[in-house]
């Protein structure tokens, strides 16, 4: 409030401060508005008669800002998920939560909580909360959510090689956390050594012959495991002479005068 002793005032604010532009005209000045300045304030001019006043009401508006966001987290796959993001300001902010994807997905309607019921692997990454006013520019903060689910077999290339030569074989597989290789022949696990190598890199392993003998060919199995759960694939090293096929099957290679003839035995009966 404003004091008045004669011609002298004084404030019982240091912030606020009465202002006389002329003889009949008067300012009030407040310096570092904050909320707790909004209210109703009154201009009262004592005359002869009897006092005049006039009312004038202060609101205070607040720039958004996010006092609250979930930590990063992680998940197993299927698992219900929720993520909380607090904001302050005034007008209230509204809050809305964005999967950081290439489509950008934003959750209509949603507010202080995002809810993730039974979560996939495909919404796992960042996702951003946004909070805006009319006041200022939005606050923005982000937090990650990570999706731990078993190994999943994407790639297991056979090979063909003659004897005396290099050859590897190639395992790859999805998985969060990154999986852990093995390698197997004849249910034997399979160790770097006696001209066999085994590198893995992240979600690939490689099986390296460094040089191929009769004993080599055959069958070899890659396992992939994490935390939950484990999953093979069978690889093949051929002979040179037999091919594989899409799906990873031994195909013989037949010359076409041998196929010929048995064509032409079959038609005649032999």
């Amino acid at each position: 409030g404003i004091i008045f002793a004669g011609q002298d005032k004084w404030s019982l604010d240091p912030r606020v401060e009465l202002q006389q532009l002329s003889l009949l005209e008067y300012s009030l000045r407040i310096q570092k508005v904050d909320i707790y300045d909004e209210g109703s304030y009154t201009c009262s001019v004592q005359t002869l008669h009897h006092p005049k006043t006039s009312q004038v009401y202060l609101i205070v508006q607040v720039p958004p800002k996010i006092s609250n966001i979930s930590s990063d987290v992680t998940v197993n796959e299927g698992s219900n998920v929720t993520l909380v993001c607090m904001a302050n300001g005034r007008p209230e902010p509204v809050i809305t939560w964005r999967h950081l994807t290439p489509t950008g997905r934003e959750f209509e309607g949603e507010e202080e909580f995002l809810e993730i019921l039974g979560i996939t692997r495909e919404q796992s990454g960042k996702y951003e909360c946004k909070a805006a006013n009319e006041v200022s520019t939005a606050d923005v903060k982000q937090v990650r959510v990570t999706v731990n689910y078993p190994p999943t077999i994407t790639e297991s290339k056979s090979n063909v090689s003659a004897t005396g030569r290099p050859v590897s074989l190639k395992c790859a597989a999805s998985a969060v956390p990154t999986p852990d290789f093995e390698w197997y022949r004849d249910d034997t696990r399979i160790n770097s050594a006696n001209g066999l190598e085994i590198r893995s890199i992240g979600s690939q392993s490689f099986l390296t012959v460094t040089n191929v003998t009769e004993e080599h060919y055959g069958n070899y199995t890659c396992v992939a495991t994490n935390k939950l759960g484990i999953t093979n694939a069978s690889l093949f090293l051929y002979r040179p002479g037999t091919g594989i096929a899409g799906n990873g099957s031994m195909c013989l290679a037949v010359p076409l005068w041998l196929l010929a003839v048995s064509v032409f035995c079959l038609l005649s009966k032999c």
